[in-house]
């Protein structure tokens, strides 16, 4: 929805202007051409490029370790199914064959929430709210992006969550 322009802080890209085009300073660069959005008057370019560029290293590893998963599970179903020696026959045998198949479908869904969390991020980028706190409004601290640059929200709100204080 665009608002008109003031009162939207931090998506300065929502300002409407006549002509129905949209009002976009000289600070808001999208992800696409490589460089990033400074709208967040915390974070230099400089850093908002360095915070892309781990989410970026971050996301590259997620994608080779669910694509290894993936690929070792089937492994070793093909494996299992072309040879019958290797059907379980012990009860214990196939639970420690369903434990293992549950821990690496445990371990995908994981990496591919983290995942989403990434790619969001990298959009809060693209929109120039990357590095703000989602619950407050507040800066992220720089120490918080650095551990989880996909944060969403300041340490004092995460605690709040935790803490059941707030409802999401």
């Amino acid at each position: 929805m665009n608002m008109p322009c003031g009162k939207d802080v931090y998506n300065r890209a929502s300002c409407r202007v006549p002509g129905g085009g949209s009002m976009v300073d000289q600070d808001r660069i999208g992800v696409q051409t490589g460089q990033v959005s400074s709208a967040n008057p915390h974070l230099t370019p400089e850093q908002i490029q360095h915070f892309k560029q781990l989410l970026l290293e971050k996301r590259s590893e997620i994608l080779q370790n669910v694509s290894y998963i993936e690929q070792e599970g089937l492994r070793r179903l093909l494996q299992s199914s072309g040879d019958l020696s290797s059907i379980p026959v012990h009860m214990a045998d196939l639970g420690t064959d369903n434990y293992q198949q549950e821990l690496a479908a445990g371990l995908v869904d994981g990496q591919r929430q983290l995942l989403y969390e990434i790619d969001q991020a990298l959009e809060r980028i693209e929109q120039g709210r990357y590095g703000i706190c989602e619950g407050t409004g507040k800066p992220i601290s720089l120490a918080r992006l650095e551990a989880m640059p996909w944060a969403r929200y300041c340490i004092e709100y995460e605690r709040m969550i935790e803490e059941g204080k707030v409802d999401l």
